[in-house]
């Protein structure tokens, strides 16, 4: 590859994108609205979802100083990160937070990406984001999905055209956004009917002694936040 091939690449990648009209962005929403509000639906796309939450929980683990033992993505949209290191302390806390606040934080920084003209660069980093994630990925349910979720990110970046490039990377913004939302309600729901007694925010009490319902409230405003300002980023507000 020639420096002249090099700088095409460069430029495709780094450069900014016309924004599309209002109306493509409208779509892109109301297609995400679809992936998430419907239970026969959502039961398959939360699929993407908890891929961003487990993602949430390793990287943080990474980063935290923690040893990512792996991830693990099951058929009924649950998932379980394992890391090693002590058991107590911050690196703990930050991992277990990571989880539920991922799907809305990477919604907004996609926002913000779009919202510069950057459609391309927002494709090639999710990709990137997922050939990583595939690596700490220990079992074949797992390893299928963020296969073909990958996968879609990369075909859409090189061979899409620049409309359907933007209608798809505004759809998956929104969906992040939009169903960042959803998961907190439901584990609302399940701890108010005794389930879930081992979820992220009774975690989150036992390593911090504050309630499990301060945790939620956490998770709900950082979802909520992210959906309103990531929405205003995305409408052109």
């Amino acid at each position: 590859m020639d420096s002249t091939d090099l700088g095409n690449l460069w430029d495709r990648v780094f450069g900014t994108q016309p924004a599309p009209e209002q109306w493509l962005v409208v779509v892109a929403a109301t297609a995400a609205l679809i992936a998430v509000v419907p239970n026969v639906i959502w039961r398959l796309t939360r699929n993407a979802i908890t891929i961003a939450h487990e993602g949430g929980h390793g990287l943080i683990a990474l980063l935290s100083g923690r040893q990512l033992s792996g991830i693990r993505l099951h058929s009924d949209t649950s998932g379980l990160t394992v890391s090693r290191g002590k058991p107590t302390g911050i690196g703990m806390v930050l991992t277990a937070v990571a989880g539920y606040t991922a799907p809305p934080l990477l919604g907004l920084g996609g926002a913000w990406l779009l919202a510069d003209g950057r459609i391309t660069l927002l494709l090639w980093l999710a990709t990137a984001l997922l050939a990583v994630m595939l690596m700490m990925i220990r079992n074949v349910y797992g390893a299928l999905t963020v296969i073909l979720t990958g996968s879609l990110f990369l075909l859409m970046s090189w061979l899409a055209s620049p409309d359907w490039q933007s209608l798809f990377a505004y759809s998956a913004v929104w969906f992040l956004l939009l169903g960042g939302v959803r998961p907190a309600f439901e584990l609302q729901s399940k701890r108010r009917h005794g389930g879930a007694p081992d979820s992220d925010a009774d975690q989150l009490s036992r390593l911090t002694d504050v309630p499990a319902a301060l945790w939620l409230f956490l998770f709900h405003a950082v979802s909520l936040c992210s959906l309103i300002g990531g929405g205003r980023w995305l409408l052109g507000l």
